[in-house]
């Protein structure tokens, strides 16, 4: 069978961006308020092949990826680039997505280590905090607009991935010591919802003389089964809240296919990396708590390898089939809930569009579908791309039209975000706020500001008793301020009148609502002037 050459985060583009900053030793973090709404309440568990809250309502979850703890950056990409890091989550949110999944090594972990790639002009918040500072901070502010986070050890260091979950240098020991570390970490914190244990355990070696990750073995040394669950049980054991996301293998022998020996015995049925859980039916993995295990396959399009089914003469008709048997029989049985952990593609190939589109109609709809979290949000993600354009601000519809019936909003937290500090030397945050007038609010928070230009936000509320459907603000700008770029909404300009149409997939405001459209523009700092909604002023 084939075996993909180049899987998931595995190529993640380094970033070579700006200064590092120094590491500072605090390890605490402000526990988040219980998430609530689209993400439940309280810490989750399983029920069948559902994940339910606190209180046995069932939860969905449809989030994404944001990659870099694991990269020699040691933090998240985009960092580098003009939008702050929390104009980018509160895209994340408003674009429907309810859940960051966040791949780390455990390089980014060590004592001393250093994030870098980071704009201080945009981001000075970020200035002098550790790797795991940083992820404390994005871990509030999700928590704080109701979302939620899984951690994903996605590689022992951050030279690459690994086929079984320790090396020679990172040992099985340092794997569960740095798992319990987090899990103490976050344990007040329910944002924090569990640990997807390893990424993309894979096979390694031709059969007969296998030396990857297998299923059901029984060998202590490459079973990915057993070690799954003596690093889930180790982390129950600090947080037993958590929920333990587990992947599958590639081959469940560990070991490639040798397709020239004429001897079928050596030949299996083979997936994506961390794609096959077709054992884990038969070696189920058994934890010490119930209720805390989720399957999490891996799923891709050609552009990341060209499998041979995506060649079958009835494609796409026969890919069901395909996940039935990898993974999704797991669902269909009632075994245990699928959170589907990374599955992307360019949608360069027409078939990669299809593809799409029927894996979404697969997972199905409503909040008894399958959760996911989709690979990813960082446009740099060399055999995907991203949900983020190379601005990492602008958003490509393309992709999120296909994903957008399936995303379930977070609507616990929300409010409007304090803004990012700003830079030295720019202009102070300016919040003005009109008196009511038939029905609506504005306020205006200036983001950042440089030379040639600044970044802003205007929301808008809806103080009147009706909803609009679809909504439209207006404002306008002094002569020489231009528009670079927008996002929240179809941001245009003609003249010095500025536009914010309302995106397909939050056409309404209701009453009492609001919506924060965020902006670049070129020119000298300016608030937005005599803003309308759908044409009463502000």
């Amino acid at each position: 069978m084939h075996r993909p050459t180049a899987l998931g985060g595995a190529l993640a583009a380094l970033a070579t961006a700006a200064a590092g900053v120094l590491v500072a030793a605090a390890v605490s973090t402000t526990p988040a308020a219980a998430a609530t709404a689209a993400t439940g309440t309280g810490y989750l568990h399983t029920s069948g092949n559902k994940i339910v809250d606190s209180t046995g309502a069932t939860v969905r979850l449809t989030g994404i990826n944001w990659f870099g703890m694991e990269t020699d950056n040691k933090t998240f990409h985009g960092l580098w680039s003009s939008n702050p890091w929390r104009g980018q989550l509160d895209t994340m949110a408003r674009l429907g997505y309810n859940t960051l999944r966040i791949p780390y090594s455990n390089d980014a972990l060590k004592p001393g280590a250093t994030a870098t790639g980071i704009n201080d002009f945009v981001n000075p918040d970020l200035v002098g905090l550790s790797p795991l500072q940083i992820l404390d901070k994005v871990i509030d502010y999700a928590g704080g607009k109701g979302m939620r986070v899984i951690l994903d050890r996605h590689r022992p260091t951050s030279a690459g991935q690994s086929p079984l979950w320790y090396t020679s240098t990172v040992s099985e020991a340092t794997w569960i010591a740095d798992w319990k570390m987090l899990a103490q970490r976050y344990a007040n914190n329910p944002t924090v919802i569990g640990a997807d244990l390893h990424n993309e355990p894979h096979a390694e070696g031709t059969n007969p003389a296998a030396t990857g990750a297998c299923w059901g073995c029984g060998d202590t040394a490459r079973d990915w089964r057993l070690a799954a669950e003596r690093a889930g049980n180790a982390i129950l054991g600090v947080q037993p809240n958590w929920l333990i996301f587990v992947e599958g293998v590639s081959c469940p022998s560990g070991g490639l296919s040798n397709v020239w020996d004429n001897d079928p015995s050596n030949d299996e049925d083979c997936g994506w990396w961390g794609g096959n859980l077709s054992k884990a039916g038969q070696f189920p993995v058994r934890l010490n708590v119930a209720n805390r295990l989720v399957y999490s396959p891996h799923e891709y399009a050609t552009s990341v390898y060209h499998q041979a089914w995506f060649d079958d003469p009835t494609y796409p008709a026969n890919m069901p089939a395909i996940w039935d048997r990898y993974w999704g029989y797991l669902h269909k049985q009632n075994i245990a809930p699928i959170m589907m952990g990374e599955f992307g593609t360019t949608l360069q190939d027409p078939k990669d569009k299809v593809w799409l589109q029927n894996l979404m109609a697969y997972t199905g709809t409503g909040v008894t579908g399958m959760s996911f979290t989709y690979w990813s949000w960082n446009p740099n993600s060399g055999d995907t791309g991203g949900i983020a354009n190379d601005d990492w601000t602008t958003i490509n519809q393309a992709k999120q039209d296909i994903l957008q019936p399936y995303l379930i909003p977070p609507t616990g937290g929300g409010g409007n975000p304090t803004p990012t500090p700003t830079g030295t030397g720019s202009p102070s945050p300016s919040p003005t706020t009109p008196a009511p007038s038939g029905g609506c609010t504005a306020t205006y928070k200036q983001v950042n500001a440089w030379q040639g230009g600044f970044q802003g936000e205007l929301t808008v509320k809806n103080t009147g008793t009706a909803a609009l459907n679809p909504w439209s603000a207006t404002w306008t700008w002094p002569s020489g301020v231009t528009l670079a770029s927008g996002w929240n909404a179809t941001v245009t300009q003609s003249g010095t009148t500025v536009t914010a149409a309302a995106p397909g997939w939050a056409a309404s405001l209701a009453p009492g609502a609001s919506v924060t459209v965020g902006f670049t523009a070129n020119g000298t700092a300016a608030a937005p002037g005599a803003v309308k909604l759908n044409g009463t002023a502000c």
